[in-house]
C-alpha cells in the first residue's frame, strides 16, 4: 500500500491553499456533510424524530450497545465480540443506503423510516437476540436488550451527542478541562455557508466523487478546524506529591516505516476481518490482525528497537485529501468505506510510559489490553473521548473536538494518554474499558484500583498548512477529530517490564 513521505508535493501546497482560503474566508465551503449517516450512539434520550422535520438529515443516532453490556460472562465474550462487530455492518451498510439514497429521502423522510431505520431495528433486535441467547447459555439472561434496538435520524449539525461545542480538550490526568477561546471552533469568515451545509460542493477531488464531503462526501467538514493561535493555553498538569513515581521509560518502535496496515480490531473484533472499518497505523508488534492470538503475538517479531517489547501499539491512519487515491481506494476500510486520500507516514512517533504524581506503579500484567479515546463519539457523546490535536510549539493548548490549523513551520501532533489505574484482575473486560480507568483530578486512583506505568503517545505529522487532511473513521462518524483514539496490547517480557517498573520508581528516564 503507498504512502506519502514527508515531502511536501507542490500539487498537495495548492490543494491545500485552496481549501484554506475556501475555509477562511472564501465563498464556498469545503466538506459539507449532506449525506445521511450511520452510528452507534449512547443510549441517552433522544427528541421525537418529529423535532427535525424539514431540516436534512446527516446521522442515524443508536443506542451503543457495548457501553450497556459492562457485564458479559467471560465463556460468551467471543460471540458477543462478533454480534457486536456485526451490528457495526449492519450501520455502515445503512449509511450506504443513505448516501445512495439522498435524494429521495430529502424528497420524502418518511422513506429513511421505512427503507433505512425500520429494517435496520429488525437488524439490531436479530443480533441483540443472538446476544441474549449467547449470555444465556452461561449466565444470567440480560433483560431489556430489545429496546436498544431502535435508531432515530439526527439532523444535520457539526456537534455529536454530549458535544457542546464549546471545544472541550482532555487534562493531562485523563479529566476534562474547558477548551478556552474557541467558540465552537469557528474562526472568522468560517460561519459562511453553513446554514445548509451544502456550500459549492467541493470534495476536495476526492476520488469517493460525491459532492460536499472531504472525504468521499462524508466530512469532515469546515467547522471541524480550528486555528491552533486562536486557542488559549488549557493543559493543567496534576502537583507532584510526596511518594511520586517521576521516571519514565521510552520504547522506539519506528513510525511504521514498513506501512503496516489492516481495517481489523483484535481488542474489540476478534476474529472478524474489516472489524473496524477504517485502517490503522502498527507499531510494534508485526503480526496483529483480527485473528491474532496471545501466543501469536508473543510470538511475533516486533519493530521495537527493544525485542523485548513485542506490545502492539495502534491508531486510525492520517489521509492527506490531495485528490491523489490510495492503494485502499477499492478496499475495505479505505475507499469502500470512504476513507479517501494518501496515507501518512509519521514524521515522528513518541511511546513512553510514565509514574503516578502521588504513588509508586506496579507492572502491568502481560496481554493488558487497554483503548483510550472512542471511534464512535461523534454520536456517542465525549464521556469517553480523550485523544487530543495540536500543533508543535503550541502544546499547551490541546483539543480533542477540533483538527488543528497550525502555521508554516508548525507540525500537526496527536496526543494519547492512556488509562494509567488497573483493577489488579482482568487484562481485559467486556466492554474494553472497566478493568482500567483513569486517575482523579489529584492523580489518585480510586475503587481499589492500582497505579501503573501510562502509555502516553505522540504522534506528529509534516502536512502541508490548512484543513486538508482527515483521520480514517467508521463511515457514520464523518471523520470527526473527536473520534481519535488509540490501542494498546502489553507484550513485554517480565524482565523488560520489570526494568520499566524499576525505572519509574526511581525516577530514572530509561530506554
Amino acid at each position: 500500500m503507498g504512502r506519502t513521505s514527508r515531502k511536501r508535493s507542490t500539487l498537495a501546497n495548492r490543494a491545500i491553499a485552496a481549501t484554506a482560503a475556501l475555509l477562511l474566508g472564501g465563498g464556498g465551503l469545503v466538506a459539507v456533510n449532506v449525506y445521511a449517516s450511520a452510528g452507534e450512539g449512547r443510549s441517552h434520550q433522544r427528541p421525537p424524530q418529529s423535532e427535525n422535520a424539514g431540516q436534512a438529515m446527516s446521522t442515524i443516532d443508536c443506542p451503543d450497545v457495548a457501553n450497556e453490556l459492562s457485564d458479559v460472562p467471560r465463556g460468551a465474550r467471543w460471540q458477543v465480540d462478533r454480534e457486536l462487530a456485526r451490528m457495526d455492518t449492519q450501520i455502515t451498510e445503512a449509511y450506504k443506503r443513505f448516501a445512495d439514497q439522498k435524494e429521495q429521502i430529502e424528497r420524502d423522510p418518511a422513506f429513511a423510516e421505512n427503507a433505512i431505520l425500520n429494517p435496520l431495528k429488525q437488524k439490531r433486535l436479530a443480533s441483540l437476540g443472538r446476544i441474549a441467547s449467547a449470555i444465556d447459555r452461561v449466565g444470567d439472561r440480560p433483560q431489556g436488550l430489545e429496546a436498544l434496538a431502535p435508531c432515530t435520524l439526527r439532523a444535520d449539525g457539526n456537534s455529536g451527542g454530549g458535544q457542546n461545542g464549546g471545544g472541550q480538550t482532555p487534562g493531562q490526568d485523563g479529566g476534562q478541562t474547558p477548551g478556552q477561546g474557541q467558540d465552537g471552533g469557528q474562526t472568522p469568515g468560517q460561519d459562511q455557508g453553513q446554514d445548509g451545509g451544502q456550500g459549492d460542493g467541493q470534495n476536495g477531488g476526492q476520488d469517493g466523487g460525491q459532492n460536499g464531503g472531504g472525504q468521499a462526501g462524508n466530512g469532515p467538514d469546515a467547522s471541524d478546524f480550528v486555528d491552533i493561535t486562536t486557542v488559549q493555553p488549557n493543559v493543567s498538569q496534576p502537583r507532584q506529591r510526596r511518594g511520586a513515581s517521576k521516571g519514565a521509560f521510552t520504547t522506539d518502535c519506528g513510525r511504521n516505516e514498513a506501512g503496516k496496515f489492516n481495517s481489523d480490531n483484535v481488542i474489540v473484533a476478534p476474529g472478524v476481518s474489516n472489524g473496524a472499518h477504517h485502517m490503522h497505523d502498527y507499531v510494534g508488534n508485526q503480526s496483529n490482525d483480527a485473528f491474532a492470538t496471545d501466543d501469536i503475538l508473543a510470538g511475533a517479531s516486533t519493530s521495537c528497537r527493544n525485542q523485548g517489547d513485542k506490545s502492539t501499539y495502534y491508531w486510525p491512519v492520517l489521509r492527506l485529501q490531495n485528490g491523489t487515491a490510495e492503494a485502499d481506494a477499492n478496499a475495505d476500510g479505505g475507499g469502500k468505506e470512504g476513507n479517501v486520500g494518501e496515507i501518512q507516514t509519521p514524521a515522528q512517533v513518541t511511546l513512553k510510559f510514565a509514574g503516578s504524581p502521588v504513588s509508586r506503579v506496579t507492572a502491568m500484567p502481560r496481554f493488558l489490553r487497554i483503548i483510550t479515546g472512542d471511534a464512535k463519539a461523534f454520536v456517542n457523546g465525549n464521556a469517553n473521548a480523550n485523544a487530543s490535536w495540536s500543533c508543535t510549539g503550541f502544546e499547551n493548548r490541546q483539543l480533542k473536538d477540533k483538527y488543528p490549523i497550525c502555521p508554516e513551520g508548525s507540525q500537526v501532533v496527536r496526543t494519547f494518554k492512556f488509562q494509567s489505574c488497573w483493577d489488579g484482575q482482568n487484562t481485559d473486560s467486556a466492554n474494553h474499558r472497566t478493568h482500567v480507568a483513569f486517575a482523579d483530578q489529584n492523580g489518585r486512583c480510586q475503587n481499589g484500583f492500582k497505579a501503573i506505568p501510562q502509555l502516553q503517545q505522540r504522534i506528529v505529522y509534516d502536512v502541508p498548512p490548512g484543513p486538508g487532511f482527515a483521520l480514517d473513521s467508521f463511515p457514520e462518524q464523518l471523520h470527526k477529530p473527536v473520534t481519535d483514539h488509540g490501542d494498546f496490547i502489553n507484550v513485554f517480557d517480565e524482565n523488560l517490564m520489570n526494568r520499566v517498573v524499576n525505572c519509574i520508581n526511581t525516577g530514572r528516564r530509561c530506554r
